[in-house]
This record gives C-alpha cells, sequence and structure tokens, in this order.
C-alpha cells in the first residue's frame, strides 16, 4: 500500500466521523459527538501527516508530531497548525470520558456533556477537517 493510498483510507474514515459528529449532534447524544469528533480530528491529522510524508505514529493525540512538521505544511500559518494541535489535545483528553464515563466521579457519558461541549467539539472537528480538506485537495492536484 501507498503512502497515497493509506492516506485516502485515513480520510474516508475521517469523513465518516465528521458525518457521525453531526448526527450526534441531531440526536443530542453529545458525549457521543466529542468522541466522533476526537476520531475526525485524529483521523484528519494522520492522513495530512501521511500526504506530507510523515509516518504518524500509533498514539491518538498528533498535534506535537504536526508541529515538529510544520516545514511540511508550507500553505498552513503556524498558528493555524498550533490551534489544530491544541484541539487534537483537548479532544484526546476527553476520548474514553466520552465513551466510558468517569469511574471516579460515578458519571456517566452522557452526565459528564453538554449541548455547549457537544457542539464545542462539533466547532472543532468543523474547523479541522476544512483546513484538511483544502490541503489534501491542494497537494492532489
Amino acid at each position: 500500500m501507498t503512502n497515497e493510498e493509506l492516506a485516502r483510507g485515513l480520510w474516508r474514515k475521517a469523513e465518516s466521523r465528521y458525518r457521525t459528529v453531526h448526527e450526534a449532534i441531531r440526536q443530542e447524544d453529545f458525549a457521543y459527538a466529542i468522541r466522533s469528533a476526537q476520531e475526525c480530528v485524529e483521523l484528519c491529522l494522520k492522513a495530512l501527516l501521511i500526504s506530507a510524508g510523515v509516518d504518524p505514529p500509533k498514539w491518538h493525540d498528533v498535534g506535537s508530531v504536526l508541529l515538529d512538521h510544520t516545514q511540511r505544511f508550507p500553505s498552513l500559518d503556524r498558528s493555524l497548525l498550533e490551534e489544530m494541535a491544541f484541539i487534537s489535545r483537548n479532544l484526546r483528553g476527553d476520548r474514553e470520558r466520552s465513551m466510558y464515563g468517569d469511574e471516579m466521579l460515578g458519571l456517566s457519558p452522557d452526565r459528564l456533556y453538554s449541548q455547549f461541549d457537544g457542539e464545542t467539539a462539533q466547532g472543532w472537528a468543523e474547523k479541522v477537517f476544512g483546513v484538511c480538506a483544502g490541503f489534501l485537495r491542494n497537494n492532489r492536484e
């Protein structure tokens, strides 16, 4: 499998998660929207890294790797890359809690997250998805 094929495969998965975020918001399942947003962002950033010739690590928050390779993304402002790293780091922090809840607090995922939380995660996913879609589209042309 080539890097381009791998990047495209991850991008298709990111597109699926992106649609899931919107559907979860529509159904008022805000914890699932957060989980799906995290997965969307992770897959977008990994597709972006692979398309630029960087082998992403096998962990969930690759924002620091993105910042280590800013020179590979000359069309993207450093501040934009920093924002995407911030988004990745913040969503990573909620990955497990949005799925399983918080045992220490005795709260289910549905009790942990509000509409505001879900919509914030949705906005973050939209931001990263849009930036990555533009970059990937421009690099394939």
